[in-house]
């Protein structure tokens, strides 16, 4: 076994790995949040955090070699709907995982603005316009993603140089330049200003969260304001998008570098994959950690 073969074997295994502990760690997240939505009264950011949850659980099942890749398999679909359809699903859900993670960050701010801010208008109707973004994000995504279906197919073995393969059964179809600048163009410029939103919201939480550490420390204990569970939600969102961005522009180095060049390489290919699975699978930690009643749950489910 060669030392690139034995590379790649071991990245694929801790890809797995990967996978399954974030997958179960977003099945259970889900369920927790349906359970309080359907049982309980529900914070404003829960709907917002179930749909992210959902989002990732499709975005590891769509996986290559997974759960998806898989029963299309058992049920004997030829590989070019296969391909097809989980690179659709993944990209797809992609946009979707940026576009709500920006949404949290600026409901957050919103929510923690001050009353004679700007945003603090935006307040009384926060749950009518979130279900609204919601369904807008979803449209939007499902809607531009769908020229892809034309670029992707089943590897074949012949025209080997003018294919791009994107994983082990599926490339890229050749496109000339002017079309795959535009795709790439319209992909970067929707992540590019989803991004620069949650920077600027980051930024704005921060300050407010500084401003009201100086406001109170003389009237509020420090063990107080660290129990503050809106300072602990923020805290929480800013955490997300921090780690989000990260890995956000490793990725699109990465897979710009690879459709620019119209290169391949099993190993950078793997790389990537645990780059782009990273947040799915750190994010459902993050939330359980920092929710109070989630970790109640877990209290009373092992007692």
């Amino acid at each position: 076994m060669t030392s690139l073969s034995f590379m790649s074997s071991l990245l694929e295994n801790i890809l797995y790995f990967q996978a399954g502990l974030g997958v179960l760690a977003n099945i259970f997240l889900l369920v927790f949040y349906i359970f309080i939505i359907l049982g309980h009264r529900p914070k404003p950011m829960d709907l917002i955090f179930c749909q992210l949850t959902f989002v990732h659980i499709m975005m590891f099942l769509a996986g290559e070699n997974f759960w998806l890749a898989n029963i299309f398999e058992s049920l004997n679909v030829e590989n070019d709907f296969k391909c097809k359809a989980t690179f659709y699903t993944k990209r797809v859900m992609r946009g979707l995982s940026i576009c709500i993670t920006c949404l949290l960050s600026v409901f957050q701010a919103v929510m923690i603005s001050h009353r004679n801010s700007l945003l603090a208008k935006f307040k009384h109707k926060l749950k009518i316009y979130m279900i609204n973004a919601l369904f807008y994000i979803w449209t939007f995504n499902l809607s531009l993603s769908s020229n892809l279906i034309f670029y992707v197919g089943g590897f074949t073995n012949m025209s080997q140089t003018k294919q791009l393969k994107v994983t082990k059964s599926c490339s890229l179809f050749p496109m000339n330049y002017i079309v795959r600048g535009l795709i790439l163009t319209v992909m970067s410029s929707r992540d590019m200003f989803l991004v620069g939103v949650m920077l600027t919201t980051s930024t704005y939480m921060v300050i407010i969260l500084c401003r009201h550490q100086r406001q109170y420390k003389h009237l509020h204990s420090i063990s107080h304001l660290r129990a503050s569970p809106e300072k602990r939600a923020t805290q929480t969102i800013l955490l997300l998008v921090v780690f989000f961005v990260i890995m956000y522009w490793v990725d699109f180095i990465i897979s710009s570098t690879s459709i620019l060049l119209w290169m391949y390489d099993p190993v950078i290919i793997i790389v990537q994959k645990l780059v782009v699975n990273a947040y799915p699978a750190i994010t459902p930690f993050v939330q359980i950690s920092s929710d109070t009643r989630v970790i109640r749950v877990v209290k009373n489910w092992h007692s």
